[in-house]
């Protein structure tokens, strides 16, 4: 008989529940539960057979459509979709959204621009894997002046946490006597990345924004506001991914 088990974090993945990397945490936090049960990492169910439940709400893996959408998140919102300590967060902005979808990695409190969200675990996982290595661009605002020999260091990598950045691009987009903007291309995904280099070569950094992941661009899209993205974009990210599109 064949075993039609998957890993925990992927089922919640696939139901839209959250990415794997925070279903990880939900199970961690001891908030799942399989047929009654506190799940642990590591677990497996089958889908036909067992019963998941995630604060006590049964979770069932959704036939709807597949939904990908970008948004403009602005200064002052955490990226979680929900908050114990009842701050600003992106669900606030999506509410309108017809599906349950969650973010495809971070954007910090301090920071602004396109945030990409989606309910096809898949994609999520793919997106975010650090093998993936899938472009994002920034546009960063640094005080009081950026040196050729920051530059330089940015684009070959700085030791940050004990380990060292991978390769980026930059280029100066505007220079002034106290401030430079800078765009900024990374290939991977860590946490506050840009604000921990900086602040590793003495740089304030004054406003950042992501404007592009992969080759989809921000754009005109207002501040706050979301739209759905086309089909051309998402097979342009999944290829970005190393994925191929699923025919209808």
């Amino acid at each position: 008989m064949a075993d039609n088990s998957i890993r925990l974090q992927k089922f919640l993945a696939d139901c839209g529940v959250a990415s794997r990397r925070k279903s990880e945490e939900l199970i961690d936090m001891g908030k799942v539960k399989v047929n009654g049960e506190i799940a642990h990492i590591g677990d497996k169910v089958n889908p036909k057979r067992d019963t998941v439940t995630v604060n006590g709400k049964k979770i069932v893996k959704s036939t709807k459509d597949k939904l990908y959408i970008m948004l403009h998140k602005p200064r002052g919102f955490i990226t979680t979709m929900s908050d114990e300590m009842d701050r600003k967060c992106v669900a606030q902005l999506i509410g309108d959204v017809p599906e349950r979808v969650y973010p495809i990695g971070r954007l910090d409190r301090d920071s602004e621009g396109l945030l990409l969200f989606t309910n096809d675990g898949e994609f999520a996982n793919a997106m975010m894997h650090p093998s993936k290595h899938v472009a994002k661009t920034y546009r960063v605002t640094v005080r009081p002046f950026v040196t050729e020999d920051q530059l330089a260091r940015i684009t070959h990598g700085i030791i940050i946490d004990d380990r060292k950045t991978l390769p980026a691009e930059v280029r100066v987009v505007t220079k002034e006597e106290n401030r430079t903007v800078l765009e900024i291309v990374l290939y991977e995904g860590r946490n506050r990345e840009i604000r921990k280099m900086c602040e590793e070569l003495g740089l304030e950094v004054a406003r950042l924004k992501r404007t592009a992941v992969g080759s989809i661009k921000l754009g005109m899209l207002p501040q706050g506001s979301w739209r759905n993205l086309s089909e051309d974009e998402v097979r342009k990210l999944m290829l970005a991914a190393g994925m191929q599109m699923k025919k209808k």
